[in-house]
């Protein structure tokens, strides 16, 4: 067994989607937690929830609440946070659901606009937190 073995951890929730490739929800190394992107797939049903930018960005941080709940770590341990927009002109909306998860000492972040996302989505959020 190697080193990076014994502190590598993966973490998967069943109350997130599962993984659309080859890849983990979410690893622990250390004392650090990487979450995959996640986008706005009800996990329930497989399926990108409908409605736009505030329902998918709810979507997206309920299910990254999920994977960190997994790792028992929550919202207040996210140290760095990156989001992909599909349109920037969404970003104020976004940024109402998402300053709803971090009241207090919100996250570093980063958010930009990229050509394309996984399924059409029009977010996704990928965290790491310090557990």
């Amino acid at each position: 067994m190697k080193g990076a073995d014994i502190m590598k951890k993966v973490i998967k929730s069943d109350k997130a989607p599962e993984a659309l490739g080859p890849y983990s929800q979410a690893i622990q190394a250390g004392d650090y937690l990487f979450t995959s992107g996640q986008v706005a797939i009800d996990p329930a049903t497989g399926k990108l929830v409908k409605g736009g930018i505030r329902e998918q960005a709810r979507q997206v941080m309920e299910n990254l609440n999920a994977v960190l709940e997994s790792a028992g770590a929550d919202f207040s341990m996210v140290v760095k946070a990156t989001v992909y927009l599909a349109d920037i002109n969404d970003f104020a909306e976004f940024n109402g659901v998402y300053g709803e998860y971090f009241i207090s000492d919100p996250p570093a972040r980063s958010a930009f606009q990229v050509a394309a996302l996984p399924l059409g989505a029009m977010v996704e959020i990928e965290m790491v937190a310090f557990i």
